[in-house]
């Protein structure tokens, strides 16, 4: 049996025993918690002072997770948080000083350290929500900052992550072993801001062994927008449920934190109750991935305890792709 279908048995095992027809994982990658310099952007562009009202102390509109912790708990469902460890644009090289990508990168960024941060870790955490990785931009390609930035995660949390997602969706086939070696026990990377539907139904193993892969199916902004086209955008959610459940699938979703907040994005919160909803009344077993992969069955693994000082040292540099998402600077862009 190939890597492709052990995981493929394993899902459909686990899906048996839940008694469900397929699987939706709910997942929130953590760019942007605070509207910092974005409220300036949105003030000049739509010509509405309203967005500096971001920049008074006390006023963080896109710090959304006791709304979404909330909408969740009414579900009845659970979901996961990746969090972000950007560098800030201090950190890089100077020749990168003059790349306006890489200020928008730095725009925002936040550390997991602070208080209100770890209060939030906290809570999610004793609520069984999941908490997890968000590689920022480079550490796809860099396993001593990936590693870096998750010990810091963990420091925060109090305990061990089991996976995550890449900053932008990057990640190459060395990123894989990377985690594999420092512990986590699977990634969700795989997919595109532009485009959604199922490249595969289940998720794999690219060694054969405990380490999984999640696709994802959907992110969020690939859809048509629904504060302009509500209907055209719940018809396409609906369709990959319905093909999702012909096909027994593992279906993730991508819904970014600050696309709750209705003034500067209307429509996405509503379009993401309906789609959980939805699922839930279809049968599906609706989570966060680590809840799922718990409920997978495993072939038994080697090296994917956490590295020691050595193992670290052996963690082999790739040479990384310039595959850097382009992103107008003028935009808000959500990778």
């Amino acid at each position: 049996m190939s890597e492709f279908e052990s995981a493929q048995a394993d899902a459909k095992a686990a899906l048996d025993t839940e008694d469900a027809e397929f699987a939706v994982l709910l997942t929130h990658d953590v760019d942007r918690p605070y509207k910092t310099g974005q409220s300036l952007y949105y003030a000049l562009a739509e010509r509405d002072p309203r967005h500096l009202k971001a920049l008074l102390p006390g006023q963080n509109p896109w710090w959304t997770f006791e709304d979404i912790m909330q909408l969740e708990d009414d579900l009845g469902v659970r979901s996961a948080f990746y969090f972000l460890r950007e560098q800030h644009i201090l950190e890089r090289s100077p020749t990168d000083w003059l790349d306006p990508f890489y200020w928008v990168e730095s725009m925002g960024r936040y550390e997991v350290e602070r208080t209100e941060l770890t209060e939030l870790l906290a809570r999610l955490d004793g609520g069984d929500w999941e908490v997890g990785l968000h590689g920022s931009y480079d550490s796809f390609s860099d396993p001593n900052r990936l590693f870096m930035e998750k010990t810091t995660l963990e420091a925060a949390l109090g305990s061990e992550v089991t996976g995550g997602r890449h900053h932008h969706l990057r990640h190459e086939p060395m990123t894989w072993e990377y985690h594999r070696e420092m512990g986590l026990k699977y990634d969700a990377s795989p997919g595109s801001s532009s485009e959604y539907g199922f490249d595969r139904y289940h998720p794999f193993r690219p060694f054969g062994d405990e380490f999984v892969v999640f696709p994802l199916t959907l992110m969020e902004i690939a859809l048509p927008d629904p504060g302009e086209q509500f209907d055209e955008a719940w018809r396409e959610c609906e369709r990959l449920l319905e093909e999702a459940r012909e096909n027994g699938a593992v279906m993730s979703v991508l819904w970014h934190p600050r696309l709750f907040n209705d003034d500067d994005f209307p429509g996405y919160r509503e379009l993401y109750r309906r789609l959980v909803e939805r699922a839930v009344e279809m049968g599906a077993w609706v989570g966060p991935p680590a809840d799922f992969y718990e409920r997978m069955d495993h072939p038994d693994g080697a090296g994917v305890s956490a590295p020691d000082a050595a193992d670290k040292r052996s963690l082999r540099a790739a040479k990384a792709e310039n595959n850097k998402v382009q992103t107008d600077a003028t935009t808000d862009s959500t990778g």
